[in-house]
């Protein structure tokens, strides 16, 4: 029996921005080849989450290991080494609208490796044809639907065949039958490429279909980490309320609430 091994693992993580605290305590480990959803509502703290797996925020405190590397402490050469095998896939794209989409794909092959044109050619197409753009490749991104360019964004994240790949909000602003598709790709990806899959969304139909397992947040602190039964199955109010859009229920505290009306303070 091989025992599964932690590729990610985030210890008491605290995050701040100003004197606001955003991220409490968060932990949670994520293993070799996994499909793991972070989810949570607006506010939750999702976002900054993902900023920290990237190393593009700096904690308060604790600790994040990727692929054995503290990122929280790592030095600038390191990271970039590390980053060569991550791969993100942004909310809209980020495609640079001034080139092609395949020159966007080829982009991290050119920067980072030396390559020669005909094998970054072959590479690119391999990549294209994965995620059903075969033909598109000297199109503008303005060219583009909304779910090809989703699509031509992950191409460009993959095109390096990453360990790990982070996705921030796969199926954003696309109708349902395109995001079955973007589920389906995701899966394809993690079973052909045994890649690790870190999928932040709000979306529960995608979250259920594809996630090993699932992080819920509140408030910038982890509610539940377990399988999509597990969670379906939580007894938490909150959890519940997510899964069934039932709003919150909140307890206004009169003497605070006046209080932030005359003062501006909490």
């Amino acid at each position: 029996m091989t025992v599964a091994s932690s590729i990610i693992e985030v210890n008491n993580l605290v995050s701040h921005y100003g004197d606001r605290q955003i991220l409490k305590n968060v932990d949670f480990s994520v293993e070799q080849g996994e499909i793991r959803v972070i989810m949570g509502g607006s506010g939750s703290g999702k976002s900054t989450l993902l900023n920290h797996l990237l190393a593009l925020l700096s904690p308060t405190s604790g600790t994040i290991n990727v692929d054995n590397i503290d990122i929280t402490s790592a030095n600038r050469k390191t990271l970039t080494a590390l980053r060569q095998k991550m791969g993100v896939a942004f909310q809209g794209g980020a495609l640079f609208s001034s080139m092609t989409v395949g020159e966007n794909i080829k982009l991290p092959l050119k920067h980072h490796t030396k390559l020669d044109d005909n094998t970054i050619d072959i590479m690119a197409r391999l990549k294209l044809e994965l995620m059903n753009l075969s033909g598109f490749e000297d199109l503008m991104p303005s060219e583009l639907s909304g779910g090809m360019l989703k699509r031509a964004g992950l191409a460009r994240a993959v095109i390096m065949d990453p360990k790990i790949l982070f996705f921030d909000e796969p199926s954003a602003g696309l109708d349902p039958v395109t995001s079955v598709e973007l589920d389906e790709l995701i899966l394809k990806l993690r079973d052909a490429m045994n890649m690790t899959i870190v999928v932040v969304t709000h979306e529960l139909e995608s979250a259920f279909k594809i996630a090993d397992k699932i992080t819920v947040l509140f408030d910038g602190e982890v509610a539940i980490t377990g399988t999509v039964d597990e969670i379906k199955n939580s007894t938490d109010v909150r959890i519940q309320n997510l899964i069934n859009r039932r709003p919150r229920e909140e307890n206004v505290d009169a003497e605070k609430y006046m209080q932030r009306l005359t003062t501006g303070r909490n």
